[in-house]
Formats: C-alpha cells, structure tokens, sequence
C-alpha cells in the first residue's frame, strides 16, 4: 500500500505541468551555460558555471528517477527510446570534465543535453519521428535527384568546361557547381557566363532549377508533411485512449454496427 501511494507521488510529479516547465527551463538554461563557457572567464565564474554545471546533471538525474520510479512496470521504462536516451546522456554527463582524457568527451555530451529538448517536449517528437519515418520514401527521391544532378553534370562538363576549368572542369566540380544553382547562390553569374558562348545554355540551368528546385524539393515538404499528419493523428488517437475517449476508428465501428442493426430492423418489418 505505501509502495503504490509512493509511486502514485511520482506519477502526479512526473506529470505535472510546472515540473514539465521547469525541467525545459533548466534545459534550456544549460544550453546557455554550454555557449556561456566558450568565452573568456575569470576564476570566479568558471568556479559558478561549474557549480551550475553539477547542479543541472545532479537536477538531470533526479528528474531521470523520479520518471523511472513513476513506471508501474520498471521495465517498461527501457522499452522507450527516449527514456533510454535522456537516461543515456544524463549517466554520461556525470564524468568528470576535470579528467584530461575524458574532458572533450565530457564537453561534448554536456552540449548534446540540449537534445533532451526533443524527448520532453512531444511536439518535437512528432517532428523527429516523421522525419525519420519519412526516410524510406524520402530515399528515392534523394536517388531521382542524384540521377538528374548526374546526368545535368555530365552535360555541363561536356560543354562548359573550357569556359570554366574552375567550374565544370570535372564531373565532381560540376556536381559541386549545380548544388550551388539549386541553392540559387550567384547562379545567374555561372549561366551569364556560359550564355557568352552559348547563348540558349539558360535552357540547361532553368529546366534544373525546375527539376530540383521546384519539383523534387516540394516532393521531400510534401512527403515529410504526409508522415508527420499521420504521426499527428496517431499521437491524437493515443491520447483519446488514454483518457478513455473513443476513437475515430471506434467511433466508425459503433456506426457500422448501428447501421447494421437498423438494416436488421427494417428487414424484420
């Protein structure tokens, strides 16, 4: 009994807002303490911002706790990405940056502590996972493009690259060079400049432009938009069933079956 009344603490401080907001504030503020640390510092205030420093990883791993001893079920704990992920960058933000051969790794983890960003705000997963599932899709068209940027290379070292050695003198320099046309950065100076030998060669840059720029690029927004609405309604449909809401799919369901029981009715009369 005074187990479960325990645990049911953590879960209300697990779950409370100020807690939420507070656990994002010290985050962000060890993002500033990271960035506040590239400067020049007297011996007083790197004496404080190490201080701050093991407060925040003595804050990180209190906060890890009390959302471990909230799980009903501590191994479900380490089923979540997340929760191995926030636990994994808090145990190894405790070394000692003191330590000559561990201190730039000690740094490094220190700085990557911002990410916990991602798994305490839900949003941000949403935005991570679809980006992630997105991956697969997102691979073909990354292959398409390379296709088009290969062919389009091969076709501007041909014909440009006694204009510009420094350019399209090779297919390599040539990729290098349309990246820099899709980027929009100076392209037209690269297109002048071929255009005072070729003067049709605005052809070969605005069909690129519209091949990758246009076209391939709003294929990657429209794919990673596709996947996060669908991470959106999932995240909607887990939350309805947690406060025990029905969903859109159970929703549909009871329809069904009332709609079938109507039909039922009118053929018994």
């Amino acid at each position: 009994m005074k187990t479960s009344t325990l645990n049911n603490t953590f879960v209300r401080i697990r779950s409370n807002k100020l807690f939420e907001i507070f656990v994002v504030t010290v985050i962000i503020f060890s993002a500033l303490l990271v960035g506040a640390k590239t400067y020049p510092m007297s011996s007083t205030m790197l004496l404080v911002t190490k201080f701050l420093d093991w407060f925040i990883s003595g804050f990180f791993l209190t906060e890890v706790t009390i959302r471990f001893l909230a799980e009903h079920k501590k191994r479900d704990f380490f089923k979540s990405f997340w929760n191995v992920f926030d636990t994994v960058i808090v145990v190894v933000s405790l070394i000692p940056a003191d330590d000559a051969e561990l201190a730039v790794i000690a740094r490094l983890v220190r700085v990557f502590r911002v990410l916990r960003m991602i798994s305490i705000i839900p949003e941000l997963r949403i935005l991570l996972v679809s980006l992630v599932k997105a991956l697969p899709q997102l691979g073909y068209v990354m292959l398409l493009m390379f296709i088009i940027f290969y062919i389009y290379a091969a076709i501007g070292s041909t014909l440009f690259a006694e204009i510009n050695p420094d350019l399209w003198g090779h297919i390599t320099i040539s990729l290098l060079t349309l990246f820099r046309v899709m980027t929009f950065e100076d392209w037209t100076d690269v297109m002048y400049e071929t255009m005072e030998v070729y003067p049709l060669s605005w052809v070969f840059y605005l069909t690129f432009i519209f091949f990758t720029a246009f076209a391939f690029l709003n294929m990657v927004i429209g794919i990673v938009v596709g996947v996060m609405e669908q991470e959106n309604a999932n995240a909607r449909a887990e939350k309805q069933e947690e406060q025990g809401e029905p969903t859109l799919k159970e929703i549909a369901q009871q329809i069904a079956s009332l709609d079938k029981q109507l039909k039922e009715l009118k053929a018994k009369d």
